[in-house]
Formats: C-alpha cells, sequence, structure tokens
C-alpha cells in the first residue's frame, strides 16, 4: 500500500486524501523522522512531503495537512545537514508549506501566547539558510519569505519586527554593505592587475548586488507600514549614510570605508531598484546642501530682517524620512544630521539660494566629483545625478535645482501654485555648469585613454541628454574638440580598412547602427551605473595582437565608437538624428550556388564545378590526404573576395571541384624566405555571424583560437610571385569597393591624416 502511495504522489486525489486521514501518514512521517535519523530516509520523506503538497487543491487537504503540528514538527525536527546534500530537499519542502499560506492557514504554523506570536518555526527555520552558498537554495528562501510577508496578518508582521527576528533585517543590509566592500576590493585589484578571471569575479559581484537590492525592494513592495520602516531604517543607517558620510567626506577614512567611485554606483544602483520618496529625496538633499548636512550646529534659524523666524509655505521635502530607533550613538548621529537638513529645507529662501552659489573657490557636493580630474567619477557622479534628476519619486523643488530637462514640465506645473513668484528653480546646476560639464565629457570623449566602447557610448548618452537640454549650440572651442574626437573615429575605421576584416565592415556599421540609437534613447533607469567601473580596469583585449578574433574585436568596438560620432555629430550640427545611413550597405557575404557546374566565379560554392582557366597549379598538403595537386583562383566581385582551391574534375580536364574556400580578406600572402616556391597564407579561423534573435546586435561568434596557416608549393619561384601578386590584386579590388561604399560617410584617408593631431583639447 505504501509503495503504491509513493508512486501516485503527484497524482494526488480525494482517494488519497482519506486514505491518508484514516492511517494518519502524517504521524507516521513524524515517527519514522525520530526514530531513523539517517538522511537516506529524511531526503526521499522530504521529496515526498513536498511533491503532495504542491498537489494538493483541496481547502481541506491543506487545512488538514497543516493541522496537528505535524508539519512544526517535521520542520523542526533535527537534521543532520553538514556533509549531506539534505538541504534542498529540506528548503523544497520549507517553500512548499509556504506556497498554500493564507490568513486561514498561517495561524496553523504559529504558536500565538496573549495575542502575540511567540513561535513560528517555518520562518525562524527558513532564515538559517538565507545565507546558504547554493544559489537555488537562497533563491527559495527569499521566495518562501516573500509569500510569508504577503499574507498580510497583523500578528505575524510584529512578530518580524521584533528582536531579535528582526535582526534578519539589519542582516541583509549588512550582507550588502559586505559584498559592497568586496566590489570596492576587486575594482583596486583590477586597477593594478587587470585579467579575465578578476574582470569576470566583479561582474558577478555586481549581479549579486544587484539581486540583493531587487529582493530588498521586494520587500518594501508589500506594503506594510512597520517593514517598510525597520527595512528602510536598515538601509539608512547601515548602507546609505556611511557612504554618503564617505562620498560628502565627512567621515574619516581610516582603510575600512568604501571608495568614492564604488559608493556612487552603489547609491546610483539603489536609487534605481529600490522606490520611494523617502530615499530619493534624501540622497538628493544630502548631496545638493551637502555644507548643511555637514553642519553640526543648528541650521534651523532663519531670521528675517525684522527679527523674526520665517515660517515655512510649503511642505518639507524631508518630512516623511523615517527617522532611526535612537539605540545607538550612530543612530542618533544619523538623526542629528536629517533633523538638521530637513529643518533646513522647511524654509522657502533657503531653496532660492542654492549652496553652490556661493562657493566659487571650492567644489562641495556631487560637483567636486564632476570637475575632477578622475574620469571614473565623472561619470559615475553624472550618472547618479540624472538617475535623481529622472526619477518621479524627486521631490519637484530638488528636481528644479537639478534642473534636468524632464523636470521642466513637472515643475511648471506646480511653481505657480506652491512657490512665491520671486523664487527662481531654473536649475542651477544644469543652467550654470553646463557648459562645463559638456566641456568635460567632451574631453573624457577624445581623450587617448583606452576605454571600452560601452564607457564611450555612456559618454555619448550623457552628451545627447545634456545637449537636448542646452539650448545654445556648442562653443568653437567644445566644437573643435569633438571634430577632433570624430577625425579619430574616421581614423581608425580607415585603419581597420586595412585590416583583415574590412569585408564585414559594411554589414557591421548597418547593424551596429540601430544599436547604437536604442542605447543614446534609453531612459537612466534602464542604465547600469557600475559601468563607471570598468573604466577603471579596461584593458584593451586586442592590443598588439595578431588573431583574426580579437582583430574581429577591435573591428566591432571601432565601427561602434564611429556610429556614435556620427550619431553625435548629428545632434551637435543639426540638432536631431537622422536615418540610418548605412541601411543601403549590401552583405559581405557571398551569394552560395545551388548548381554544380557554375559560370560565375563568384557565385562558387564547395563542390561548384568550374573552369581551371585563370586558375595557377600548385600543390598543399592536407594531415589525412597527404599531398594534393591543386588550383587556387582569387576573385572579389564587389564587397566580396574569396580565394577558390580546386582539385581537377576527374572527368572534365579543362575543369575543376571546388574542395575549400578561404575569405580573401586577412590571407596576407607571404613568400618563404627560405624556400622561394612556398607561399604561406593566412586562414581566418574565426566565423562570426550576426545574431538577428537578440535586441543588441552582438554578433555570435565561434571559440577564439589560433588562425590556420596554409602553406602552398608552386613549381617555381616565378608561379609563386605571380600567385602572391594576384591575391594581392584581387584583395585590393575587393578593399576598394568596401572604400568606394563608405566613401559618402568618410572624409577622405588623407584629410583624417591631415587634420587628426596627436595632443588632446584642454
Amino acid at each position: 500500500m505504501w509503495r503504491a502511495l509513493w508512486r501516485s504522489v503527484d497524482r494526488f486525489s480525494l482517494q488519497h486524501f482519506k486514505c491518508f486521514m484514516e492511517y494518519q501518514v502524517l504521524g507516521e512521517f513524524v515517527r519514522v523522522l525520530k526514530i531513523r535519523g539517517n538522511c537516506r530516509i529524511e531526503a526521499p520523506l522530504l521529496q515526498y512531503l513536498s511533491i503532495l503538497i504542491q498537489n494538493m487543491n483541496s481547502e481541506y487537504a491543506i487545512y488538514y495537512c497543516l493541522s496537528n503540528d505535524y508539519i512544526n514538527s517535521v520542520i523542526l525536527h533535527q537534521y543532520e545537514f553538514d556533509g549531506t546534500d539534505l538541504a534542498p530537499y529540506y528548503v523544497s519542502f520549507l517553500r512548499a508549506v509556504s506556497s498554500k499560506l493564507n490568513k486561514d492557514t498561517l495561524c496553523l504554523l504559529v504558536k500565538v501566547h496573549e495575542d502575540t506570536v511567540v513561535s513560528f518555526p517555518l520562518y525562524t527555520e527558513a532564515l538559517k539558510f538565507s545565507n546558504h552558498g547554493e544559489k537555488m537554495v537562497q533563491t527559495a528562501i527569499r521566495a518562501l519569505i516573500l509569500n510569508i510577508y504577503n499574507v498580510n496578518d497583523e500578528l505575524v508582521y510584529q512578530f518580524l519586527t521584533t528582536t531579535p527576528v528582526s535582526q534578519y533585517f539589519s542582516d541583509l543590509v549588512l550582507g550588502i554593505e559586505a559584498r559592497c566592500r568586496h566590489l570596492d576590493v576587486l575594482v583596486h585589484a583590477a586597477e593594478e592587475n587587470c585579467s579575465h578571471g578578476r574582470t569576470t569575479e566583479l561582474l558577478l559581484e555586481t549581479d549579486k548586488i544587484v539581486d540583493d537590492l531587487y529582493y530588498l525592494n521586494d520587500i518594501l513592495s508589500v506594503g506594510d507600514s512597520r517593514l517598510t520602516k525597520i527595512v528602510t531604517q536598515s538601509v539608512f543607517s547601515l548602507l546609505v549614510f556611511p557612504m554618503l558620510l564617505q562620498l560628502l567626506q565627512l567621515d574619516q577614512n581610516n582603510g575600512t570605508c568604501i571608495s568614492s567611485l564604488t559608493s556612487l554606483c552603489v547609491v546610483g544602483c539603489l536609487l534605481q531598484v529600490v522606490h520611494g520618496e523617502n530615499m530619493v529625496n534624501f540622497v538628493a538633499s544630502a548631496i545638493l546642501y551637502a555644507d548643511v548636512f555637514a553642519s553640526t550646529e543648528d541650521a534651523t534659524k532663519e531670521v528675517t530682517n525684522d527679527g523674526t523666524t520665517q515660517s515655512s509655505s510649503f511642505s518639507n521635502p524631508l518630512d516623511d524620512v523615517v527617522y532611526l530607533e535612537p539605540e545607538c550613538a550612530g543612530n542618533f548621529k544619523i538623526n542629528h544630521h536629517i533633523g538638521c537638513l530637513s529643518e533646513y529645507l522647511s524654509f522657502d529662501s533657503h531653496f532660492g539660494s542654492f549652496p553652490f552659489d556661493d562657493m566659487p573657490k571650492g567644489r562641495v557636493g556631487i560637483l567636486q566629483y564632476i570637475f575632477s580630474e578622475n574620469q571614473c567619477l565623472i561619470l559615475a557622479s553624472l550618472m547618479l545625478l540624472l538617475i535623481l534628476a529622472e526619477s518621479k519619486d524627486l521631490d519637484y523643488r530638488l528636481a528644479g535645482l537639478i534642473g534636468f530637462y524632464q523636470t521642466k514640465i513637472r515643475i511648471q506645473n506646480v511653481i505657480r501654485h506652491d512657490l512665491p513668484n520671486s523664487q527662481d528653480f531654473g536649475g542651477r546646476i544644469f543652467v550654470k555648469h553646463l557648459s562645463q560639464i559638456i566641456h568635460v565629457l567632451l574631453k573624457v570623449l577624445a581623450s587617448q585613454s583606452p576605454s571600452s566602447v560601452v564607457i564611450q557610448w555612456h559618454i555619448g548618452w550623457f552628451l545627447r541628454k545634456l545637449l537636448v537640454f542646452k539650448e545654445k549650440k556648442l562653443d568653437n572651442h567644445d566644437i573643435s574638440i569633438f571634430n577632433m574626437s570624430y577625425e579619430q573615429s574616421c581614423k581608425s575605421l580607415w585603419e581597420e580598412l586595412d585590416g583583415c576584416w574590412f569585408d564585414y565592415i559594411p554589414d557591421t556599421l548597418r547593424n551596429e547602427w540601430t544599436s547604437c540609437k536604442r542605447v543614446l534613447d534609453e531612459s537612466s533607469q534602464y542604465k547600469d551605473p557600475f559601468f563607471a567601473l570598468e573604466h577603471a580596469y579596461h584593458q584593451d583585449p586586442s592590443c598588439g595582437a595578431t588573431s583574426s578574433a580579437l582583430a574581429w574585436q577591435r573591428m566591432v568596438d571601432t565601427v561602434k565608437v564611429f556610429v556614435l560620432h556620427i550619431h553625435l555629430k548629428a545632434f551637435i550640427f543639426d540638432g536631431d538624428s537622422f536615418d540610418n545611413p548605412f541601411i543601403n550597405l549590401k552583405s559581405s557575404s557571398s551569394p552560395i550556388s545551388g548548381r554544380n557546374c557554375v559560370s560565375d566565379l563568384s557565385s562558387a560554392s564547395f563542390g561548384s564545378v568550374i573552369s581551371l582557366g585563370s586558375g595557377i597549379a600548385c600543390k598543399i598538403s592536407f594531415p589525412k590526404v597527404g599531398m594534393r595537386d591543386i588550383y587556387v583562383i582569387p576573385i572579389a566581385t564587389g564587397t566580396s573576395g574569396k580565394l577558390l582551391f580546386l582539385e581537377r574534375h576527374p572527368l572534365h580536364s579543362k575543369r575543376g571541384v571546388v574542395i575549400a574556400i578561404a575569405p580573401l580578406a586577412g590571407l596576407n600572402p607571404e613568400m618563404d624566405d627560405s624556400h622561394p616556391t612556398w607561399l604561406h597564407l593566412q586562414i581566418r579561423e574565426f566565423n562570426p555571424r550576426f545574431d538577428q534573435s537578440k535586441t543588441r546586435s552582438h554578433l555570435k561568434t565561434s571559440t577564439v583560437g589560433e588562425d590556420a596557416r596554409w602553406t602552398v608549393g608552386f613549381p617555381d619561384a616565378k608561379s609563386c610571385e605571380a600567385a602572391r601578386l594576384l591575391i594581392l590584386e584581387e584583395t585590393i579590388k575587393q578593399r576598394a569597393a568596401v572604400e568606394s561604399l563608405l566613401a559618402p560617410l568618410l572624409p577622405a584617408r588623407s584629410q583624417c591624416a591631415a587634420n587628426n593631431p596627436q595632443g588632446q583639447g584642454e
């Protein structure tokens, strides 16, 4: 009977339910667990229970299963998790139980004394696995916890937010803070010695931080005021406030603080993921009013000419900020800073007098990073500022002080009702410093320091945002800097036309245009704030490399940068974008003939039979078949070019069968110094394919490896030299076709060489 039950446990029916009730099966499970403390028994038992509970649809069955304290007995059983694979089974069982919770069933799993929950084994035992090493276990535990939070039970919420159970929330935020510290260590290590392994580890760490922040946002989205308060307090006291102190240089750096670069990236990501007016307004107020935030004196006194204190005529954007429980000196300090800043912002005149106006000699707050010499800090601080400016949760008065384009309409809709006519919210940062910010970005774009395409596209995104906001055109000096950067991109593209992937440049241009336009049009909410970290450790992977795979990546990156400059050029000089100029560029892929006999050499494919009239006789040795007599025919038609290898047809002496095809581009034919009848050919083993299934125009690529090097033997040195010259001649024809196709989009090669300066604009 038991064996039949195990086999049908995934098809739980009313008949099975009656059997469970009659034979007290759950009680038997508990009895077996107590007398057989063996992993070989516990693992399948937990698995059966998980499947059983997941397949219960009847309310009566669920109620019976969760009553009589059997489930709590299974949960509280002393399992031996060390050295076994029992944990996934146990966690899966807990998650299955949580999936059946509602207001009616939750009371069956808690113990209540005098209207207070004193025990909740499902929750407290699950928390023990919250930091488990396996990602699958962590995900299951978080899903379980959210299932409990979403039941919306008052007594349970009180239990969850009372110590010691509430310690989970501070531990969660401390875990994020520890990840940020580890990320900071990885960034500094990558700066000193960058490697592929360290880069991968850094990216994985940023992904973990983002996942944790989304989990925090899921908890806040439950909507319970007690959960929101305790999570917000933990985030403020343990993560946001320490980072702001470091960012605003208000704390002593004893070597344990997270660097400003990492802090800017983390705070920006936090504002993107964790939604809420409290968080956004607090961060914005702190970085905009850094001097007030740092003040330890009473910043609340605002006296008018007649000696009276001026009262507030509108609400304070920090009125709803959650103050921390004064349990320690750290929270007292935080509350004091928040209080000073909140009371300072309660007065109308303080919004009319922007704090940066009176500090011409030194930069404070966010401006100290925007005008830093460190390019990483410039990009990270601008990203944070734009995230704040485009946030829907930002108070309109703080948004007015930033003065970004998207805030204009929102401010205009409310300013006539809430503010005196004498006050000006003209966007102090972007109005007063816009030209300087654009100048800094243009210098970064035109700098000779190596930077990834991701960095340059983000710089282009910044410039696009600011150029839309800027009403006046760029001055001559900034235009000169941009032109220098544009000419550098053109010169680099001309250099790639001499490389081994020039035949793919038209296809790449056409595909990357759409990708670049989409990136430039994105909102800051969809940008990755951690992109600035890449600039800190980026190294050119193709520098000095000869592999065609690395040369391919260098060509694609060069095309991306050129396309970016085409977009920016349209915005700078025309104020708007234009249609894709590369859409009509023809593909470099050659047509493939389905016929055995072809008269057009350009349509020949493997196995085609063609005339040997223009072929040059030679020999080649293959590993498995040995030496073979062949003919080589280089052919270039338009932007397509290939080298055909043929064997004489057994029945037609004047015709040959194509046995191999190599791309003409990148062959780089060279005669051997010691054997003048040998011709060495470089064959591209790397075969990229455009992947149209993805929204981005990245390419699917094969595994990176060494290029093939073929050696062809000719009867004499004269024939070898003739073959080399013929291959070069056809390659030049193919390259000329590509250059002719790109001519309307590129300045002349000589013009790029003459106009491109070696220095950098200041």
